[in-house]
């Protein structure tokens, strides 16, 4: 059986991605700082006979993710799968105008740094293998300008340049790198999520591209 990681997993698009390759034959380890929902995800996906373990980590410190990566290895094995997907709180976010070197450096370290310390603990073990996928999900800002996310913006798509980095050397060695991009409000129940999950669940099957931009239209066109 195939392990799939989430990182920054939460309520809403992180359980339908955990849903939809749970119902594909995965085992799903989940990694977050709130054990609270954490606990309340373990049991939706139990529910729905998905065999799955949660651990806690601070996207922000590199020690806790690499005890949390090296806890999932301990008990499933080798990670085929690692989604990369935290958010940070609307409260971090600031518009174009209002960045600071302090709100700027926040973003980064969140999205960018938290994704370098995550890879680090599991890319050799794919390397070694010949086999494995990175996935990651950003804000639409990390593709399309956005003023009103001019911090995140900066960060996410730097994150951007650095998974079209992974891809071209990661490519021919038997490892798929993608990237999903939103640029759509997720409304909670919206059935949004679900749909998204079955994007990625599509491109991490086929391997035929690296990158969705979602939009609405786009959105409209899935099942």
């Amino acid at each position: 059986m195939k392990t799939l990681v989430i990182v920054g997993a939460g309520p809403g698009l992180g359980m339908s991605i955990a849903k939809k390759f749970g119902q594909n034959g995965f085992r799903v380890a989940l990694i977050s700082r709130n054990v609270e929902k954490l606990n309340k995800e373990v049991n939706e996906l139990e529910q729905q006979g998905i065999e799955v373990a949660s651990f806690q980590a601070d996207i922000l410190n590199k020690d806790q993710i690499r005890l949390a990566i090296a806890a999932v290895k301990k008990k499933y094995g080798f990670i085929d799968v690692l989604e990369y997907s935290p958010t940070p709180g609307i409260e971090t976010v600031a518009t174009t105008l209002d960045v600071t070197e302090e709100n700027a450096l926040y973003q980064y370290q969140f999205n960018v740094l938290g994704a370098i310390s995550t890879i680090k603990e599991v890319l050799q073990d794919m390397l070694d293998k010949e086999s494995g996928a990175l996935l990651f999900t950003t804000g639409g800002s990390s593709v399309n300008p956005t003023p009103g996310m001019g911090n995140v913006g900066i960060a996410i798509s730097g994150l951007r340049n650095y998974i079209f980095n992974l891809n071209s050397e990661l490519k021919n060695k038997g490892i798929y790198v993608g990237h999903v991009s939103i640029g759509i409000w997720m409304q909670p129940n919206s059935g949004v999520q679900d749909k998204i999950a079955n994007i990625w669940y599509d491109m991490y099957t086929k391997k035929d591209r690296i990158e969705e931009y979602v939009t609405e239209d786009k959105i409209d066109q899935i099942n």
